[in-house]
């Protein structure tokens, strides 16, 4: 087991290298857990939504799924999520799962109200929206093309 040193020191540059490159692909791809107030919400279906994806208003995000579980009671899913701190959403705000198109990842989407009172630290929201499945949504356009033909 005669090993140059040259091959050593290579093989040392080269795990340097990969290490920095792993760091920076991180810091980059915006996968960090947003630090902020948690906020709960709960959804009869959520698709495929995992624990530490997004959370966004008008595409851009605002704060990570930090959980869900199935409540026993009413098997309803308790979705806690953390919001960043700058961002005071409103009471009457919209919180739905979506997609990235039909087949992408599920994430929660936000559409802000119109409401002054502002949804607090801790507090579960209370307008959700579930996710619509594939199924879902061929179900509601057969029913849209067959309704329209009876016309």
């Amino acid at each position: 087991m005669n090993k140059k040193p040259v091959e050593t020191i290579m093989g040392i540059v080269v795990l340097a290298v990969a290490t920095l490159f792993m760091v920076f692909a991180y810091n980059v791809s915006d996968l960090q857990v947003v630090k902020g107030y948690e906020i709960g919400a709960r959804f009869l279906k959520v698709g495929g939504l995992n624990t530490g994806a997004d959370v966004r208003i008008n595409g851009v995000k605002i704060g990570t799924v930090l959980s869900q579980k199935i409540n026993p009671e009413d098997y309803m899913v308790d979705v806690r999520m953390s919001i960043s701190p700058e961002i005071a959403l409103p009471e009457d705000s919209v919180i739905s799962v979506a997609g990235d198109g039909l087949m992408g990842d599920k994430f929660i989407k936000i559409e802000p109200g119109k409401s002054e009172e502002t949804i607090s630290p801790g507090a579960i929201a209370s307008n959700t929206k579930d996710a619509k499945s594939l199924e879902d949504m061929v179900g509601e356009i057969i029913f849209m093309v067959t309704g329209d033909e009876e016309k």
